[in-house]
């Protein structure tokens, strides 16, 4: 299993390259093509999809061009929230040109004779263009693999709200009877952040349909959790979209209230009040990044170290550190 990487953050841009093989091999074995009409695809896809067209096949995938009412969608496909104004413009793009990067979809048996494997948004985009058939990389696919293709190529193009993604880890932990840490090295995502996506199955149904719904996010959604009542979590979830409340005013607006979760401290000889300040904002970046960030003081510098699984991981970091940035400079 390979280990996580902790680095420091001069170190961040450093340690990318090296993890590139990392990456590659935390990811399926897929040909895959990006979704959005007219772009062009990484050289290695451009490279793999011309080998399909000359020769016909890639090791176990086949170029085929299928009738759309002879697939049917991914059972277990972890996305339920298809954008409407984003689908009408595939839709309309598609009936213009068609469709320009083929779906994955694995043999069957049953009344469909293919299933998706990836690519439902092209299909049913083709299917409301009025596409009679529709071009398609048939592979075969085990029932195992099926989830964890779909989950990542939703992920990779950050496509799964919040709940989303908590209940496809939760069904891959029960798929592969694995450990957190173990998913984390099979899909390349930290296990904090799969700890903290997981968090969000607690909440109340109510709390639940606003972070699936964008209106609340998933930092505000872990402030919550902080709380033991779930009436008291739906109750101050409406206060947080009503007034338009950051994450850090819905931590505070949270600490004041008397139904806190109280966390057991572990014993440890005291700390200055300098050690526990750092403490503190080691857990703040913590929950921020989703994922283990150690912040350590020394006799003349300190040190901050932030843990990341793959290349897509710290990629995902390095967007929460530039998006944090730029809301600080316009305020």
């Amino acid at each position: 299993m390979p280990a996580m990487k902790s680095v420091g953050i001069a170190g961040v841009a450093a340690e990318a390259a090296p993890l590139e093989g990392y990456a590659q091999a935390a990811q399926p074995e897929k040909v895959e093509f990006k979704e959005t009409q007219g772009e062009t695809g990484t050289d290695e896809s451009d490279q793999v999809r011309a080998q399909v067209r000359h020769h016909g096949a890639v090791g176990d995938a086949e170029l085929r061009t299928i009738p759309t009412g002879d697939i049917h969608p991914n059972p277990r496909q972890p996305r339920e929230v298809f954008d409407e104004d984003d689908m009408d413009e595939l839709v309309a793009s598609i009936a213009e040109v068609g469709v320009l990067q083929p779906i994955v979809v694995r043999p069957v048996e049953g009344p469909s004779p293919f299933e998706l494997v990836m690519g439902e948004r092209r299909w049913r985009a083709s299917q409301r263009a009025g596409l009679a058939e529709i071009p398609a990389i048939v592979r075969h696919t085990a029932d195992t693999d099926l989830l964890r293709d779909a989950l990542l190529e939703n992920l990779h193009r950050s496509q799964l709200n919040p709940l989303e993604e908590a209940a496809a880890y939760e069904q891959l932990l029960e798929d592969f009877n694995c450990t957190q840490e173990e998913l984390s090295s099979r899909i390349g995502r930290s296990r904090p952040q799969i700890t903290n996506t997981l968090r969000l199955l607690r909440l109340p149904p109510l709390v639940q349909r606003r972070v699936a719904s964008g209106v609340l996010s998933a930092g505000h959604a872990r402030a919550l959790l902080a709380l033991v009542d779930p009436a008291e979590m739906e109750r101050l979830a409406q206060k947080v979209v009503s007034e338009g409340l950051s994450v850090r005013a819905t931590e505070e607006l949270v600490s004041l209230q008397d139904g806190v979760r109280q966390v057991k401290p572990k014993s440890r000889a005291p700390r200055s009040d300098r050690h526990e300040r750092l403490d503190y904002l080691a857990n703040s970046l913590t929950d921020r990044l989703d994922t283990t960030v150690k912040i350590t003081l020394g006799a003349r510098k300190g040190k901050i170290a932030i843990d990341f699984a793959s290349v897509d991981d710290l990629n995902r970091i390095m967007g929460l550190i530039d998006q944090s940035g730029a809301n600080s400079a316009r305020a």
